[in-house]
């Protein structure tokens, strides 16, 4: 199972200023910060986790991010993101699966335990979605196993249906798991994301079916609220914000066995243009209200002294 164990002490279920000991602020809920900037601004908040961005962290230099990181005492929850696997075999595909393998390097090297994968939507011209998604099998069938040397769990994202056409051809946690449970589970699990599966009439069911084999990579917390922008990609909202059921989804991934950070990753154009600070400390806030209440105790078993 490769969740990240925590490494500090746990603040009480409710109440107190300081951030909860498993959140993790994605660097694309203050995307116009540069890594040192999003670094400074989620360790001076006391935040402990930080869940990174390819494109920042290439233009820092993948061993300068992972010094940066370490010297602010933050560890890394997830590395963002890989896949885009659905193009029919030929150069492009060729490029799809290197540039992956080197991604799953980059989680390595930032000791990110997971690698999201936004598995990428139908190919130009095609209507065969049942088929785009065994091309994200076969695809993820080629990477499995440099994962697996490499530590790093491919975490299958499942989207919402409104972004299967463009984005992601796996829209629910049941067709995740069913390609993800064609490998070793050390090596492909899934992200359970509280925007994109909320409306999911199976998804407790699946929650329990994907902590029975340790395919839990990564839970992210966002909410949803209509009406929605006129792009829908930036229809995320701070936790309790919206209608999404944090109370039933939260327990069921602690009953799963999830015992990793839990990611708060906002795409909004208005969260953007806000000062970061403000962003940072609004998550803190919202999370501690809406997510914190729903998470378990720690176990002292489950934390390094």
């Amino acid at each position: 199972m490769s969740t990240t164990t925590l490494r500090q002490t746990q603040e009480p279920v409710s109440g107190g200023t300081t951030p909860h000991a498993r959140l993790s602020i994605n660097q694309a809920t203050i995307k116009y910060a540069t890594l040192p900037e999003a670094v400074a601004a989620v360790a001076a908040a006391g935040v402990t986790s930080f869940g990174a961005w390819r494109e920042p962290v290439q233009e820092y230099g993948v061993a300068a991010s992972a010094r940066l990181l370490t010297d602010a005492g933050l560890r890394v929850s997830s590395l963002c993101r890989g896949g885009f696997f659905t193009m029919p075999e030929g150069p492009a595909r060729r490029a799809s699966i290197d540039d992956n393998r080197t991604a799953v390097d980059e989680a390595a090297a930032l000791g990110a335990p997971a690698l999201v994968l936004v598995v990428g939507g139908l190919p130009e011209g095609s209507r065969d979605i049942v088929g785009a998604r065994e091309l994200v099998r076969d695809a993820i069938g080629e990477l499995a196993d440099h994962a697996l040397e490499s530590g790093v769990q491919l975490a299958i994202e499942p989207l919402h249906p409104m972004y299967a056409s463009d984005r992601a051809v796996v829209s629910t946690l049941g067709q995740a798991l069913d390609i993800a449970e064609q490998f070793a589970p050390e090596a492909v699990g899934v992200v359970v994301d509280t925007f994109h599966l909320w409306w999911d009439p199976q998804v407790l069911e699946q929650i329990a079916r994907a902590g029975a084999t340790g395919r839990i990579s990564s839970y992210q917390a966002c909410d949803w609220a209509t009406p929605l922008p006129a792009d829908v990609l930036l229809a995320r909202h701070y936790p309790g914000d919206g209608v999404v059921d944090f109370a039933s989804l939260t327990r069921a991934v602690e009953v799963a066995g999830y015992t990793g950070d839990v990611e708060v990753e906002l795409f909004n154009q208005e969260i953007w243009d806000a000062p970061f600070d403000a962003v940072v400390a609004r998550t803190v806030e919202t999370f501690r209200s809406a997510v914190v209440p729903h998470l378990d105790p720690p176990d002292a078993a489950d934390l390094h002294p």
